[in-house]
């Protein structure tokens, strides 16, 4: 018995290579490709400016929250001075 199944891929493969071929060569098919290439240039554009303004809201975010942790830590700080010297006094 004959296995049609890889004559019959290669068959196809010429087949559709070759149309491809004359697909890709036309005229309509270049200006397809093009504009699919300007549409996906555009939105890596979109998704970098995103991307951008996503990072510099982190970075302002990092550095309130590192603030916040500085003050909380110098007032803790405080605390345990005053407690010290209120048990020194006594």
């Amino acid at each position: 018995m004959i296995s049609w199944k890889k004559p019959g891929l290669f068959l196809a493969g010429v087949l559709f290579g070759t149309a491809g071929i004359k697909v890709l060569s036309s005229k309509d098919a270049k200006k397809v490709y093009t504009n699919c290439t300007a549409a996906a240039l555009r939105a890596k554009d979109c998704v970098m400016n995103t991307v951008t303004k996503v990072q510099e809201n982190a970075e302002d975010i990092y550095a309130e929250a590192k603030q916040i942790n500085d003050d909380r830590k110098a007032e803790d700080i405080a605390l345990e001075n005053a407690s010290e010297e209120n048990a020194a006094e006594e």
